[in-house]
């Protein structure tokens, strides 16, 4: 029988270990994130954590139809500052940010689609108001009821090292139709990336895999 002063010495050791494993599996497996918007309703909802899969964005395999969370890429966000009175919960959060149970709010994050990738031309829309991807017009049976797939017109052709983002909730969504002023001309850089959402874990009824969605058939 393990006597219980050899447990306490050990307690420290297993902690620490603990706390490595999550690090390398924020750095490198999954990390999470929480929805504060409705930008890609009905598919996520307003405060729903959903967990992402880093190893697309390592392996730079980010496809069409994919829904990816990224940095910000050039002031899309306002700027938020944690006004938390509490310095305990502060101190709580801040080693929640370290082992990626929450994101680091000193880098904002977005969640959108991925509607075109590197040398794809993306065009809105055809008579039947539909938007194409070289030619061929997408299927985005995601896309908020009553919500056309857009209402501004563009024609794009996305660079490579870029893809081109849109939410499923197209009339509230300030994605990349709206940033094409900016350096990235509404163009998100893979670099600012993490990586693909794969499931909501939380709040419990809205526990689903997220599937991948071909945007062409």
């Amino acid at each position: 029988m393990r006597r219980k002063g050899s447990l306490l010495r050990e307690l420290p050791l297993l902690v620490v270990v603990a706390l490595v494993v999550s690090l390398l599996i924020k750095t490198f497996l999954v990390q999470f994130f929480y929805i504060p918007s409705g930008s890609m309703e009905n598919t996520l909802q307003v405060k729903d954590r959903v967990a992402v899969n880093k190893v697309p964005f390592l392996s730079r395999s980010i496809n069409r139809g994919d829904i990816v969370v990224f940095r910000d890429p050039n002031n899309w966000l306002p700027v938020i500052t944690d006004t938390s009175a509490n310095k305990y919960i502060s101190k709580l959060k801040t080693g929640l940010v370290a082992v990626g149970v929450l994101p680091n709010p000193a880098k904002q994050y977005l969640v959108k689609r991925v509607i075109g990738v590197g040398g794809d031309h993306v065009v809105c829309c055809t008579k039947e108001g539909l938007i194409t991807v070289n030619g061929k017009p997408t299927t985005e049976p995601y896309i908020f009821a009553g919500n056309k797939p857009s209402d501004i017109t563009f024609d794009v052709t996305v660079p490579k090292g870029k893809i081109w983002v849109m939410g499923d909730h197209r009339g509230a969504s300030a994605d990349s139709r709206y940033h094409r002023d900016d350096i990235n001309k509404g163009f998100v850089p893979l670099s600012r990336v993490t990586g693909r959402v794969v499931a909501v874990i939380w709040p419990y009824k809205h526990i689903t895999y997220v599937p991948k969605i071909n945007v062409l058939k």
